[in-house]
């Protein structure tokens, strides 16, 4: 069994997306024996490119990672019916059916960000707190009504200032940028930021570290990026996800149309132990863990 993976904008190293869906093609070489190989392109030209080459190599899976594969994929999809393909961050089309050899990946973006939300909301000591967005599009504003919900939700007195890095994919690639919008939020009073913003996001983690201010990562656990500044991590797992449907290939039952996961399935969460451990008060941890218990029970309910 053969996987094709074609990167996101940031590209592999970006130690958040793109770096949770190569841990997820890992791990499907080490427990299910399967041939990876991973292509990096550098436009919208060269996704579709390399989607067909893996295709017309008679490869089993060709993943795409991330919400602008989406029509590229189905087009490429449409033309190779004997290839199963995966789509992480689908965004579909209300006039575009779906084949029978797709899967789209999606996530309850909104739940995890809540999560972190209330974190800010409880350490924040001067009551504002910053969100960095990366490519002003619906799934990343997403992240960004999550997390001025659970903000609110713990701290009603609290601002949110929000802003995004650009409208085209770049905004997931310039720290430069992230760094700038952080900067400009802590200078307003903001002692915590959250950044939804690809490799963006470690020019937010340099600002924070600069002005004293704590960070939040996304995708990944992040704290690596910058130990004693970054307090958690919104955790995406989209490294559970493209396992998941490699290994329904391998066991031979994929199914077709939309996966969905969040904190009931365990593939949206947030950090906290490791390193966080001592950034974060127990009481902090134990409100914000009270909340995550509460979502998957069903008895709070988080609009996107």
């Amino acid at each position: 069994m053969r996987i094709g993976l074609v990167f996101d904008v940031g590209g592999r190293g970006d130690k958040s997306f793109n770096d949770s869906a190569f841990a997820g093609l890992e791990r499907a070489e080490r427990e299910l024996g399967v041939t990876v190989e991973m292509i990096e392109p550098s436009g919208a030209e060269d996704r579709e490119a390399a989607m067909r080459l893996f295709a017309a190599r008679g490869f089993d899976l060709v993943v795409g990672v991330g919400f602008i594969f989406s029509s590229d994929i189905l087009v490429v999809a449409n033309a190779f019916a004997s290839t199963r393909f995966a789509c992480v961050d689908f965004a579909p089309s209300a006039d575009q059916p779906l084949p029978s050899n797709f899967a789209g990946l999606v996530f309850r973006e909104e739940e995890g960000a809540f999560l972190v939300g209330a974190v800010a909301g409880l350490m924040s000591k001067t009551k504002a707190v910053g969100f960095v967005g990366g490519m002003n599009v619906p799934l990343i504003r997403k992240f960004e009504t999550g997390y001025s919900s659970g903000v609110r939700h713990v701290c009603p007195a609290c601002r949110v200032l929000s802003a995004y890095a650009g409208t085209t994919p770049e905004a997931f690639k310039d720290p430069a940028k992230g760094e700038a919008i952080a900067t400009s939020q802590i200078s307003a009073g903001a002692d915590v930021v959250f950044h939804a913003a690809g490799s963006t996001g470690l020019g937010v983690f340099e600002a924070a570290r600069d002005m004293n201010a704590w960070a939040i990562g996304v995708d990944s656990d992040q704290y690596d990026e910058m130990p004693g500044t970054v307090i958690t991590s919104m955790v995406k797992r989209v490294d559970v996800a493209v396992y998941e449907v490699a290994k329904e290939i391998a066991e031979g039952r994929f199914h077709s149309g939309i996966h969905t996961l969040g904190l009931r399935e365990s593939g949206i969460g947030y950090v906290n132990d490791g390193p966080h451990a001592s950034l974060l008060p127990q009481d902090v941890k134990t409100r914000v863990d009270s909340i995550r218990d509460q979502v998957i029970a069903g008895t709070l309910r988080i609009d996107p």
